[in-house]
């Protein structure tokens, strides 16, 4: 028999023939969707090509499990280069941070209703708790199209050694930051359709913020709750991270509505990055150590250890002061590697989330060939459907913990295409600010 004959290899030719097909049609409509967005010069991408790749790999990311208007969760992670699936706490995950940044994303290339599906299975597990309906969303949902008929499913996997299903205590807890990224997506819809469902959902998640963690001083907002439903821990320290995000939430949620108790929500995050900015060395400090039981703010972290999105972020709040204009340097100082930056201040390989990020916050401070110098290194870091790998490294510290049950610094990135990093990515080649859902380089 011919191998042209071969059924299984006409059915390969017709499978990758209606894959090219889709594959076109995607890109078609991103173009279309682009052209159509009405951008201002301003607007403009940093890098235009690599901004309609990336726009086309999220858009088709958004289809894979699901189509139509169906909404869903898009995974976070894909096998690495020498794997042939992820690791099974990851492989129905979804991370929510994850998540909330390809909504914001996909509105900034101008594919509002692939966000909006993504918004949408926000929307249903903010409504569908399993166990809770107090305005907290969950670090990760499960993969896949939603159905809305049922309560919103969380990641798992079979222990088949223990004979039971098994779930990941970070997965099912609530970070507060995550919180506040979600809000960001909502906020992010809500500008981009007009649709008062996702103003209102904002507002519900930056209820549980400050109802749940807002310190007993009032300054800063602590970590959130981690662990199995029904019974989850509170978490005492508090991020600098995490309140750059509710300085972002609340303070574009108070502009747009003109509430005062969100606009203090905002000044009370403000005021915590000024407590945690350490004038003497020019970085921020990871944030606040946990206090005990007392939901006060505890001490300052030693600035030994330092993260590179805490001195990045703060610069695209819409209110960034002159005074954190010494923690770029710290940038360059402590996390500097080939081709960008590391997570932290060790110096053990690339981050590709946070170099996407350096090149946005570039952008906002003025330094756009330092931006397209960092977007062009990034092209080499593709798998080959086009995800940014989160490393290229085979292992990449943070030098943190996921958990309050975690013996030792155990949260790591792998060499494996990230949805998040290639959100990021998204967002620099566009020049977008996901805190004030606007161009970086914008008028006031």
């Amino acid at each position: 028999m011919a191998i042209d004959d071969s059924p299984t290899m006409a059915m390969g030719i017709r499978m990758l023939r209606w894959s090219l097909q889709n594959a076109l049609a995607i890109t078609a409509l991103v173009l279309s969707l682009w052209a159509a967005s009405g951008r201002s010069p301003h607007a403009a991408p940093v890098s235009e090509e690599f901004a309609h790749e990336l726009c086309t790999v999220l858009a088709t990311a958004t289809d894979a499990r699901s189509a139509g208007t169906q909404e869903v969760f898009v995974a976070s992670y894909r096998p690495g280069p020498k794997e042939r699936e992820v690791p099974p706490a990851l492989r129905s995950t979804a991370f929510t941070y994850d998540n909330a940044l390809t909504v914001i994303a996909l509105a900034a290339c101008g594919d509002v209703e692939r966000a909006r599906r993504i918004g949408a299975a926000f929307l249903h597990a903010l409504d569908k708790d399993r166990s809770f309906r107090d305005g907290r969303v969950r670090n990760a949902y499960r993969a896949g199209a939603v159905s809305t008929a049922e309560a919103a499913l969380l990641p798992g996997w079979w222990d088949a050694t223990a004979g039971r299903w098994a779930e990941d205590p970070y997965q099912d807890g609530s970070a507060t930051g995550n919180v506040a990224w979600v809000t960001l997506a909502f906020l992010t819809l809500h500008q981009a359709t007009g649709d008062s469902r996702y103003l209102a959902a904002a507002r519900r998640t930056l209820d549980w913020i400050e109802s749940r963690t807002r310190t007993a001083g009032g300054i800063g907002f602590t970590g959130g709750v981690h662990g199995y439903d029904p019974a989850q821990q509170r978490l005492g320290w508090a991020s600098t991270e995490h309140n750059i995000d509710i300085a972002a939430a609340a303070g574009w949620y108070a502009r747009a509505t003109g509430d005062a108790r969100i606009a203090d929500m905002a000044r009370a995050a403000r005021r915590f990055l000024d407590i945690v900015f350490v004038n003497a060395i020019g970085c921020f400090a990871l944030g606040t150590a946990p206090s005990g039981t007392d939901p006060s703010l505890g001490p300052v972290t030693e600035p030994d250890h330092l993260a590179l999105d805490a001195q990045l972020w703060p610069h695209l709040l819409a209110d960034a002061t002159p005074a954190w204009s010494a923690s770029l340097a710290c940038v360059d100082r402590h996390f500097a590697v080939a081709g960008g930056y590391d997570f932290d201040n060790d110096r053990d390989g690339l981050w590709i989330e946070g170099t996407a990020q350096a090149a946005l916050v570039f952008q906002a401070t003025g330094q756009p060939a330092r931006a397209a110098a960092l977007l062009d290194g990034l092209r080499i870091h593709r798998s080959p459907d086009g995800w940014l790998y989160a490393t290229p490294a085979p292992q990449l510290t943070t030098g943190l913990a996921i958990g309050p049950d975690s013996t030792t610094p155990d949260f790591f990135y792998f060499n494996r295409p990230h949805l998040g990093a290639t959100a990021w990515a998204t967002l620099a080649a566009l020049g977008w600010n996901p805190f004030t859902g606007r161009p970086v380089r914008a008028p006031p």
